[in-house]
């Protein structure tokens, strides 16, 4: 069998594995609409802070959008890895190469990763006005394909779906939450969270519709090195029966 009937097999096998399991596909309907309307209703009791960029409840929704679409791709991340590690080992005997296996599990990250921002964008897009939609979507597209990758690496040290998925709604929310602007935090340590850069990308693109030469380098820079960590746990996991040692 070829590398391309091999991804192509294994991509079409981690998808119907996602289909199948309810709970995912309820995941990316419900969450985005419910996240931005609770984020929203919950800052339209603060009051204007002059250090925000706009009226709290449009950040509260802006902020909503981002954690949805970055929790969901990063929840996909972690079942990706989780049930990789038993299932894969298994199909790597038979021939697959670990790189081909983790192309087919990133496959289906990314897939996940541009409905959730679809999806987070479509619920954002009916009450904020956004002033640059292509760079709004591809910046919410930027911090979803990061947590996809974060979810991969917390999936490689998580004992289960519940201690990870507890993990990862600790990292997106205060990730989300230091990012956003609505604390007037002055550290570099803040500069260095994932969703930094997506997060001042996508703000800009909604109010403004400016685009950040550095912001976009730094976003795809970080995701250069999770992409290349994210590959080198994936295949010390799946060669270690699913164990990090």
């Amino acid at each position: 069998m070829s590398t391309a009937a091999r991804l192509r097999a294994g991509t079409s096998a981690h998808v119907r594995e996602f289909v199948r399991r309810p709970l995912h596909v309820l995941f990316l309907v419900v969450l985005p609409p419910v996240v931005i309307e609770v984020y929203g209703m919950a800052m339209e009791t603060f009051p204007d802070l002059p250090f925000l960029s706009a009226p709290p409840a449009t950040m509260g929704r802006i902020n909503g959008a981002v954690f949805a679409a970055a929790f969901l791709a990063g929840l996909i991340g972690l079942f990706q890895v989780l049930s990789a590690a038993q299932a894969d080992e298994r199909l790597g005997l038979s021939g697959f190469r670990r790189a081909e296996l983790f192309c087919s599990r990133l496959a289906v990250v990314v897939s996940v990763s541009v409905l959730a921002t679809v999806a987070s964008f479509a619920v954002l897009a009916q009450s904020v006005t956004v002033a640059a939609p292509l760079v709004a979507v591809g910046a919410l597209l930027l911090g979803s394909l990061l947590y996809g990758l974060i979810g991969i690496l917390v999936g490689a040290v998580a004992p289960g779906e519940l201690e990870g998925s507890l993990v990862l709604v600790f990292l997106a929310d205060f990730d989300d939450f230091l990012s956003s602007g609505l604390v007037n935090v002055d550290s570099p340590v803040v500069n260095l969270t994932p969703l930094h850069f997506p997060h001042t990308l996508f703000t800009d693109a909604v109010q403004s519709g400016t685009v950040a030469a550095g912001d976009v380098l730094g976003g795809l820079a970080y995701l250069g090195v999770l992409s290349v960590l994210s590959l080198a746990v994936y295949v010390h996991t799946t060669g270690t029966g699913g164990v990090w040692a």
